[in-house]
């Protein structure tokens, strides 16, 4: 199994801006949990985004996850693995998406937003979970983890609001 997936990492070019944007910048070529890697790699770029207006956040994440469908797909199939762990567009994605409802901008709601995230990405509950097993291609691969990107971002919203007001 360790040799397929050492294979299926050699089919990876990173002078390919597909291969470069789906490892996460090369983030997801790391060899321990290349999920939780992607994920923290996500955090700097969502300090950059967070600058930006909320429309054109919204914006960026849109074209993002257009993408991300198709730079999944299209790394998936060269690796001829689908879902690969090294694919971590995905995870960028998620992380954006939870960081949106974090209600004070401080490293301990990062961190708390990070968590969230993980967990649900690792663990994945319903409906999460429905959609991993049940959608393929790119959607798929991107799917799951935009769900757990909304429920983490829910998740946050609402324990923002319980301790904050």
């Amino acid at each position: 199994m360790a040799r397929a997936k050492d294979v299926a990492k050699s089919r990876l070019k990173m002078s390919n801006p597909w291969h470069l944007l789906a490892t996460g910048f090369g983030s997801g070529l790391f060899p321990w949990m290349p999920g939780t890697a992607g994920s923290l790699a996500a955090i700097p770029f969502w300090y950059l985004l967070e600058l930006l207006p909320q429309d054109l956040y919204s914006l960026v994440l849109l074209v993002g996850i257009s993408i991300g469908v198709y730079l999944c797909h299209r790394t998936a199939k060269d690796m001829g693995v689908h879902d690969h762990g090294s694919i971590v567009w995905d995870e960028f994605i998620g992380m954006w998406i939870t960081l949106m409802a974090i209600p004070v901008h401080s490293w301990q709601w990062v961190l708390a937003g990070f968590l969230v995230f993980r967990v649900l990405d690792i663990w994945k509950p319903w409906p999460i979970r429905w959609f991993d097993r049940n959608v393929h291609g790119g959607m798929g691969i991107m799917v799951d983890d935009i769900i757990a990107g909304v429920i983490s971002a829910g998740i946050l919203f609402a324990a923002g609001h319980y301790w904050l007001v």
